[in-house]
C-alpha cells in the first residue's frame, strides 16, 4: 500500500510540474524556431531575437516596464518595510485594525477591482495617465507584499541586539541602520524582488492606469498576442523569464551568503564569550 501511494504521488507532482512548466519550456524552444509558424519546428535560428531589437514597439514597451518595476519596487520597498516596522513594534495604537486593513487589502483584493479604483482616483483628482500612474498603482498593490515578507522576518528578530546597543549608548537611529537593517535585510531584498516582478508581470491594473506613452510590455504583448501569436513574442516571453530567473537566483545567493555570515558571527561570539 505504501509502495502504491508512494508511485502515485510521484506520478501527481511530476504530472503537476509538467503542467506547470511544459508550456513554458515549450515557449522558450520556439523561441529559437527558424520558421514563422510558432507551431512548425524550422530548425535551431535566433533570427527573431534580432527582430526583436530592432521592434522600437516591443523596445519602448521593455523600456517603460523596466522603469515602472525599479522605481515601484523601490518605493514599495521603503513604505512596506516601515508598515512592516510599525505593524511589530507597534501592537497598540488606535486605528491598528484600520491601518493594518488597509495595508493588507490588496493582498485579496480583485485585480479588476484595484485598478478601477484607481482609475476613478486618477480621474477625480485630474490627473493624467502616463508613467507616474502606472508606478502609483504598482506601489500601491505590491507595497503589502514587501510588508508581509518584512513583517515575518521582524516577528522573529531577537530584540535583546537592540537593546544591548541602545545601553551601549547608541541612538536609535543609529541602531536601526547597524543592527536591526543588517539583520532584516535578506528579507528586505527578497520583498523588493518580489516586488521588482509583480510589476513586470502585471497586466490588468496597469490596462487602468496606463495611457498614452506608458503602455508597458504585458499590455503590449496581450494586444499582439490577439492578433496572432509571432516568434518576436516568444523571444520576448523568454528575455522576461530569464530576467525573472536571473533575478531569484541571485537573490538566493545574497540571502544564502547572509545565512553563512550569520551564522559565522553567531559562532564566534559565543567563542568569545
Amino acid at each position: 500500500m505504501n509502495a502504491s501511494w508512494s508511485r502515485f504521488n510521484i506520478v501527481s507532482i511530476v504530472l503537476g510540474f509538467a503542467f506547470l512548466y511544459l508550456p513554458i519550456v515549450l515557449l522558450v524552444v520556439f523561441s529559437f524556431n527558424a520558421s514563422r509558424l510558432v507551431t512548425v519546428w524550422g530548425g535551431f535560428s535566433t533570427q527573431w531575437y534580432v527582430a526583436l531589437f530592432r521592434n522600437q514597439g516591443l523596445m519602448d514597451a521593455a523600456w517603460v516596464t523596466i522603469r515602472v518595476a525599479l522605481v515601484s519596487a523601490s518605493v514599495a520597498t521603503v513604505l512596506g518595510t516601515m508598515a512592516a516596522l510599525v505593524l511589530t513594534r507597534y501592537t497598540r495604537f488606535r486605528g491598528r485594525v484600520l491601518f493594518t486593513g488597509m495595508v493588507f487589502a490588496p493582498l485579496v483584493m480583485p485585480e479588476v477591482i484595484t485598478g478601477l479604483s484607481l482609475l476613478l482616483l486618477f480621474v477625480a483628482i485630474g490627473l493624467d495617465r502616463g508613467f507616474l500612474t502606472v508606478t502609483l498603482a504598482h506601489i500601491t498593490f505590491s507595497m503589502c507584499f514587501v510588508a508581509v515578507v518584512v513583517q515575518s522576518r521582524l516577528i522573529s528578530f531577537d530584540r535583546s541586539l537592540e537593546e544591548a546597543a541602545m545601553d551601549l549608548g547608541a541612538p536609535p537611529v543609529r541602531t536601526f541602520f547597524q543592527i536591526t537593517l543588517p539583520v532584516i535585510a535578506p528579507a528586505i531584498i527578497s520583498g523588493w524582488m518580489l516586488a521588482f516582478t509583480l510589476s513586470l508581470d502585471d497586466l490588468v491594473i496597469a490596462s487602468f492606469a496606463s495611457g498614452p506613452g506608458a503602455t508597458t510590455l504585458p499590455m503590449k504583448i496581450y494586444s499582439q498576442v490577439r492578433l496572432g501569436v509571432t516568434p518576436e513574442i516568444n523571444a520576448a516571453c523568454t528575455l522576461l523569464i530569464a530576467i525573472v530567473a536571473l533575478g531569484v537566483i541571485a537573490a538566493s545567493i545574497v540571502n544564502k551568503r547572509r545565512e553563512v555570515q550569520r551564522r559565522r558571527d553567531e559562532q564566534a561570539a559565543l567563542r568569545m564569550a
